[in-house]
C-alpha cells in the first residue's frame, strides 16, 4: 500500500522462531540447573533476538503513533545509556568516595575507586603510547589490553545477567533445611547489621513456612572463628536467632568453616549426619553474594539454591566487582589460556599489518 511507511514480508516473521529457540533452550538450562554461569549467554541470544524481532514487528504494523513511541523510547534509553557510559569514572569515584566515609579502608572496599582511576588514566597512556614509542610496540599495547578488556567485560556482563536472574529464586516454603552463610562479627563477638540482615531474612523465610505449612526448617548458622574474633561466627548467629524467639531445637551451629566453600561442606556434613536422605535445601547470604554461593555449592555437591537478603545500594558496586573477580580468578586456567591466545593473536596481527 502507498501509506505504508515500512513493507515487512510475511516470512519475516518466521524470524520470531529464533527467540523462541534460544528462550526454550534458556528455560531448559536454568530449569535444570540454575547456577550455571553459561545460562546468561542463552538467555542474552533470547533477549537480544527478541528485542530485534520485536522492533521489527512495530515497523511493520505501520502504526505511526506505535513506532514513533517506541523510537523515543528506544532513543532515551540510548541517551541513558551513554551518559552513564560517558559518566562512569565519575561515578565509580562517588561510589568510592561514599564507600570511603561509611565503610573501612580495606583494600577489598576501594575496588570502584581503583577502577575510576583506570578509565580515567587509560586514554592518556594510549595517547602516550602513540607518541613515543615505536608503531609496531604501540599497536601491541593498544590491542592487546583492548582484546583482554572486552572478554573480561563480555564474561562480566554475563555474570551481572545471571546475578540479577538469580535474584528471581523464589524456593517453596516447604524446606528442610536453612543455611545462613556467615560473615566477619563486630568487637569480635558481635553480629554486624550486614550479618543481621541474613539471619532476619532466613527467620523471616522460617516464620512464613511456618505460617504455611505447620512445619519448620532446621536452620543452621554456619561459620568459624576468625583470628579476631572471640567466638565462632556460627554460635553468635545462633545467639543472635534465639534471641528473636527462634526455638534452640531449630537453631544449629556450624562452627569450623572458613570460606563459603567450607560452609557448604561443614553444613552438608551436618545435614547428612541428621537426614532425611534427600532434604531440600535452601542457603542465605546477602543479594549480591548469592549466585558465586550457588556456584560453590554446586560445586561443595549440595543441592541448595539461596535466596538474598538487603544490601545497601552503596555497597553494591564494590561487593559486585569483588564477587566477579572471585569468579574470575575461579576459573583461571581457562581465562589464562583465552589471555595467551589472544596475545598470540595480536602479534600475529601485528607482524601481518608491518610485514605484508
Amino acid at each position: 500500500m502507498q501509506n505504508e511507511l515500512f513493507n515487512i514480508p510475511g516470512y519475516f516473521y518466521l524470524g520470531w522462531l529464533i527467540p523462541l529457540f534460544f528462550g526454550i533452550v534458556f528455560g531448559i538450562s536454568y530449569g535444570i540447573e540454575k547456577r550455571r554461569l553459561g545460562n546468561g549467554i542463552w538467555f542474552s541470544l533470547f533477549f537480544y533476538s527478541f528485542l530485534t524481532l520485536l522492533a521489527m514487528t512495530i515497523l511493520g504494523t505501520n502504526n505511526k503513533w506505535l513506532i514513533v513511541i517506541s523510537i523515543a523510547l528506544f532513543v532515551i534509553l540510548l541517551l541513558v545509556i551513554g551518559v552513564v557510559f560517558a559518566l562512569q569514572a565519575f561515578l565509580l569515584l562517588w561510589n568510592a568516595w561514599i564507600v570511603w566515609k561509611r565503610e573501612s579502608h580495606t583494600l577489598a572496599n576501594m575496588l570502584t575507586l581503583f577502577l575510576g582511576i583506570a578509565i580515567l588514566i587509560a586514554p592518556f597512556l594510549t595517547r602516550l603510547s602513540t607518541l613515543y614509542l615505536p608503531v609496531p610496540v604501540a599497536t601491541i599495547l593498544n590491542l592487546f589490553p583492548a582484546m583482554v578488556i572486552f572478554y573480561v567485560l563480555f564474561w562480566f556482563y554475563n555474570y551481572l545477567t545471571m546475578l540479577f536472574i538469580y535474584q528471581f529464586n523464589h524456593p517453596r516454603y516447604k524446606q528442610d533445611y536453612l543455611i545462613v552463610l556467615g560473615a566477619g562479627l563486630l568487637n569480635g563477638n558481635e553480629v554486624s547489621p550486614l550479618l543481621g540482615q541474613r539471619i532476619d531474612r532466613a527467620l523471616k523465610f522460617y516464620h512464613k513456612q511456618l505460617a504455611k505449612t505447620g512445619r519448620a526448617p532446621v536452620i543452621i548458622f554456619s561459620g568459624g572463628q576468625g583470628g579476631d574474633e572471640t567466638v565462632p561466627e556460627g554460635v553468635a548467629m545462633r545467639k543472635y536467632a534465639l534471641a528473636k524467639g527462634l526455638p534452640a531445637d531449630h537453631a544449629l551451629a556450624e562452627n569450623q568453616s572458613k570460606t563459603t566453600y567450607q560452609n557448604m561442606i561443614f553444613s552438608k556434613q551436618l545435614i547428612d549426619a541428621r537426614g532425611p536422605v534427600k532434604p531440600r535445601v535452601t542457603f542465605v547470604t546477602n543479594g549480591y553474594h548469592t549466585f558465586r554461593a550457588g556456584m560453590i555449592a554446586r560445586k561443595a555437591g549440595l543441592p541448595a539454591n539461596g535466596i538474598g537478603a538487603h544490601t545497601a545500594k552503596f555497597f553494591l558496586p564494590n561487593a559486585i566487582l569483588r564477587e566477579y573477580i572471585a569468579i574470575f580468578v575461579g576459573n583461571k586456567r581457562w581465562h589464562a589460556v583465552a589471555v595467551g591466545l589472544m596475545l598470540l593473536l595480536t602479534l600475529f596481527m601485528t607482524w601481518a599489518e608491518y610485514h605484508s
